[in-house]
């Protein structure tokens, strides 16, 4: 059960550190700046990979034969559920984070799109008022 808990804990400390990655970020996409994007996404998959690995090891583990009666048991009960209430709540504030984030990206896109269409559509006016070029024939006689 030990093993559990100690788990359970290493868990929720990685979900604290991409918490806090998102957080930072965040407040970089707010401003519009974008440019360490990938570096954020790189660290995101390699805590989440971290996660991942703790969360097999968690399946492997099997609980040892305790009294169900004893009073430890009931106290590493009592801390694997206050574990997976500190998970819960990281949980929710990363999902209300990567909304956040996505927002950001998306507002960011639809930015760059507009100002797309509008440099076509000002190529386009500028485009109608070219001259032609008349270049006279080398081969006529004055």
């Amino acid at each position: 059960m030990t093993r559990i808990l100690t788990l359970l804990n290493q868990k929720n400390h990685y979900l604290e550190k991409f918490y806090a990655l998102n957080e930072k970020e965040l407040s970089n996409f707010l401003v519009g700046n974008f440019d360490s994007i990938e570096s954020f996404y790189e660290t995101r998959e390699k805590i989440l990979g971290i996660i991942k690995y703790i969360d097999n090891e968690i399946d492997k583990v099997q609980v040892e034969e305790v009294n169900l009666n004893s009073p430890t048991l009931n106290m590493m009960k009592r801390k694997i559920s206050e574990s997976f209430k500190v998970k819960n709540l990281y949980v929710e504030k990363i999902v209300q984070q990567d909304v956040e984030i996505l927002s950001c990206i998306e507002s960011a896109k639809n930015s760059i799109i507009r100002e797309l269409q509008q440099l076509n559509r000002g190529k386009k006016a500028v485009g109608g008022y070219k001259s032609k070029n008349y270049a006279p024939n080398l081969d006529e006689e004055f």
